[in-house]
């Protein structure tokens, strides 16, 4: 059980029931981790920023490769609702998570990705260095504030204990 309950919508404020509506509206769905968030429609906003960031990275990296990035970082962390949320991207685009095989450049991101969520401090110097060399200082700097925000999302539901959404129960790693 979370330590914190999902807002009830029916007795919600008015700033809350509207970042609320606004969400579906830009997203179509409402999970539990957003559901909590909406304590706090800053938070809510803050989190959200993955989308935009997500967005960024796309014109450069393909969503396989930005799924890999953030699976790699929600599995360090043993975040099982970020985990699931992208083993269901991976599944429902035809992929077998355990059996991908990556490419050199998903391979380079899902390394570092582990190792921002291991310590931040640790990166290797060679994972920049290959970093550097593929991509421009943009896409370096909205891929780690990505990173920031997917390590966020993963401290949020381990720390609150947010509940698996129904929808990706079957899609956890068993």
């Amino acid at each position: 059980m979370a330590h914190l309950p999902p807002i009830d919508y029916a007795i919600a404020s008015d700033e809350i029931r509207a970042e609320h509506d606004r969400e579906l509206t830009l997203r179509g769905r409402m999970t539990n981790m957003k559901r909590i968030l909406l304590h706090s429609p800053a938070a809510h906003r803050i989190y959200a920023e993955w989308f935009t960031l997500r967005d960024l990275l796309r014109p450069t990296l393909e969503d396989r490769a930005i799924w890999l990035f953030s699976k790699a970082i929600a599995g360090t962390l043993r975040a099982e609702i970020p985990v699931a949320f992208f083993r269901r991207a991976l599944i429902d685009s035809g992929l077998h998570p355990e059996a991908i095989e990556p490419t050199a450049d998903e391979a380079l991101l899902m390394s570092f990705g582990k190792a921002v969520a291991a310590d931040a401090n640790a990166v290797p110097d060679a994972t920049w260095a290959a970093l550097k060399a593929r991509y421009d200082e943009t896409l370096l700097v909205n891929l780690v504030a990505f990173a920031g925000i997917m390590v966020a999302t993963c401290v949020f539901t381990n720390a609150v204990k947010v509940e698996l959404d129904p929808e990706l129960e079957g899609y956890r790693k068993r």
